[in-house]
């Protein structure tokens, strides 16, 4: 449950906001941001998510200025720890709106990785997606303060 006045709130962000969200699964991408692409990478994921009758990964997904992390939320498991600055975009799709997605360049391959995960409700999906607009803020925020004296 969050406050009403939570996108406010700097505190919290900084030690890192979890979210509890399952897992849908990742297609690579052509470029880094765009609606019309993560529309389309959305759709495909989801597709071949409905294709797979296999029960969806449920995951703790943690936004800080850091960036993103993903934890198995049975095993506590770290399943992945991306960094901010490897992220360039993240929405909330329109048609699927309980699905929130992020796209992030892969540091193993360098390819465009875009990741979909399915939230219970749509206000979860958005707040996810406002939570990592506030990281990036934060971090490049962050960054300026301790590049101004340079």
């Amino acid at each position: 449950e969050l406050p009403e006045s939570w996108a406010d709130m700097q505190e919290p962000l900084l030690e890192g906001m979890c979210f509890t969200l399952k897992y849908l699964g990742m297609t690579l991408v052509e470029k880094p941001k765009g609606e019309d692409m993560a529309a389309a990478a959305i759709r495909r994921i989801v597709a071949t998510a409905r294709v797979g009758a296999r029960k969806f990964q449920k995951v703790i997904l943690t936004v800080s200025p850091r960036g993103i992390s993903l934890q198995d939320a049975d095993t506590k498991e770290m399943v992945e720890n991306i960094s901010i600055y490897r992220i360039s975009y993240c929405t909330t799709d329109k048609l699927q709106n309980k699905v929130f997605a992020y796209v992030a360049q892969s540091q193993e391959s360098g390819a465009l990785e875009c990741h979909a995960f399915l939230s219970p409700k749509k206000k979860i999906a958005q707040a996810v997606t406002l939570t990592v607009a506030q990281a990036f803020q934060m971090a490049l925020d962050l960054w300026e303060a301790t590049h101004a004296g340079k």
